[in-house]
């Protein structure tokens, strides 16, 4: 009898073990789904995030990055851009292109105004404020054409933009703003379109 309540302890045991075993599996394969959902959010929050840069001077309607990573799981951490090679990024000197005390101020302004750029450390946006250079565009000349690929930032000087998305006028855009950040964050082709509207 002590034989037999040793053998059904031990097999009730073993499927205690397999159940728990079990369990284990079931909670591996709903974090892997987690993740992946985690992961798709995302992409998606980070093509939401472009829109509603291109959109916000039209509407004035944008949650903030901030707010909406409170809804964040903190275990988890996704990047929105590709990252870049460190290494290669190391060996690079950025120009030092000089330009007066008022024109310093107004790119400065204008990148901490910048939803997207007003977290960098400020001795990166020194260094963004150091290289950048003057550009003059004809008027009704297009600086930014939706689709193509971008490698420059602007920040406007003096004079207007018009911004359009898909052939629709979304907004124009005066002194002290950047404009062609989300290629250069996002690793992605131009958003929107910008035509220089300044006048003779």
């Amino acid at each position: 009898m002590m034989m037999g309540t040793l053998r059904d302890l031990q097999y009730a045991l073993q499927e205690k073990i397999e159940e728990l075993r079990q369990r284990d599996a079931l909670i591996d394969e709903l974090e892997l789904e987690l993740d992946q959902k985690d992961e798709l959010i995302q992409k998606l929050q980070n093509e939401l995030d472009k829109y509603r840069s291109v959109i916000r001077p039209a509407t004035q309607q944008v949650q903030s990055r901030s707010e909406l990573q409170e809804h964040q799981r903190t275990k988890r951490q996704a990047i929105s851009a590709e990252p870049a090679n460190v290494q290669q990024l190391s060996h690079v000197t950025l120009p030092n292109v000089p330009k007066s005390a008022k024109s310093k101020e107004l790119i400065k302004s204008a990148i901490l105004d910048n939803d997207f750029m007003k977290n960098l450390e400020m001795s990166q946006i020194q260094e963004i404020v150091d290289c950048m250079y003057p550009v003059d565009n004809d008027k009704n000349s297009c600086i930014i054409k939706e689709g193509d690929v971008g490698s420059l930032v602007y920040v406007m000087e003096e004079g207007k933009v018009e911004v359009s998305k898909e052939g629709l006028k979304l907004c124009t855009m005066g002194p002290g703003k950047v404009f062609g950040e989300l290629a250069i964050l996002y690793n992605c082709t131009r958003t929107a379109t910008v035509r220089n509207r300044r006048p003779d």
